[in-house]
């Protein structure tokens, strides 16, 4: 049995405000929480005994507390349409430091995002980083909440193994190393197929509707394109951030062998 008020507080943390207040965040559904639960700090989890009964003991000892709910309580503190099994409240990871974030750009390829708003892209992008290894997402301050249930439900557990963190973009960038590439996807870039690609640095991927800031392009010393084709074939204006975003890391991914 659960009460009201703890089904509030659950709600209520759809909202970044509390969220941040709490410093915590929900994460819905058999295969997200399995995929949580062994790499993230729980706070609590609410799950029907049916689920409970198919986790391992030794995961359920690393969750601060339990609470065995019914098909209707869990629907009462969902953010689905059509919740099953159960939803968790795990810590909000610590921040990463800007100076990390530099260090990793030297040595592994970082996506950046500029003002990437749709959550269902945000979340998809972050699971594109983890299947193709990429260890940081930097994100503009514009760009959706990744600890939003939504974008959290999208990355289908890559939210635990990828870092994502919050920063001035364009000033971040700009300090960077003048060594480090920063790489931009733009309608007169070079052909990214036919041109060498760097092993580090950064890939920036723009907002749906307007792309990459003029702030933000300012510091992009290496610009890409990924054609349409075959070439000068009328086709759509652009593709969706989170297709062009798995388009470009798969070429990077190819280039290093």
């Amino acid at each position: 049995m659960i009460g009201k008020n703890r089904i509030k507080q659950i709600r209520q943390l759809a909202q970044k405000k509390h969220r941040d207040a709490e410093g915590l965040f929900l994460a819905e559904g058999a295969k997200v929480l399995r995929e949580l639960l062994p790499l993230l700090s729980c706070r609590l989890l609410c799950a029907t005994e049916d689920f409970l009964n198919t986790c391992e003991e030794q995961l359920l000892r690393r969750v601060e507390e339990i609470v065995v709910i019914n098909q209707r309580e869990l629907e009462q503190m969902s953010q689905l349409k059509t919740p099953r099994h159960g939803l968790a409240l795990f810590h909000l990871p610590p921040a990463v430091e800007t100076k990390t974030l530099t260090a990793a750009t030297e040595q592994q390829m970082v996506l950046a995002l500029d003002g990437v708003q749709d959550p269902g892209n945000l979340g998809t992008i972050v699971r594109i980083a983890d299947w193709w290894g990429i260890d940081h997402v930097v994100c503009s301050h514009d760009t959706a909440d990744v600890f939003a249930p939504k974008v959290v439900q999208a990355t289908m557990g890559a939210i635990a193994r990828v870092k994502v963190s919050y920063v001035d973009l364009p000033q971040w960038l700009e300090s960077l190393p003048n060594e480090v590439a920063v790489c931009g996807t733009f309608l007169d870039g070079d052909n990214i197929y036919a041109a060498p690609l760097p092993h580090s640095g950064v890939l920036v991927m723009g907002n749906e509707g307007k792309g990459i800031s003029a702030d933000v392009e300012a510091t992009v010393n290496r610009r890409l394109l990924i054609p349409s084709f075959p070439a000068h074939r009328p086709t759509s204006e652009s593709l969706n951030v989170a297709i062009a975003t798995a388009v470009a890391v798969a070429e990077f991914r190819r280039q290093q062998g």
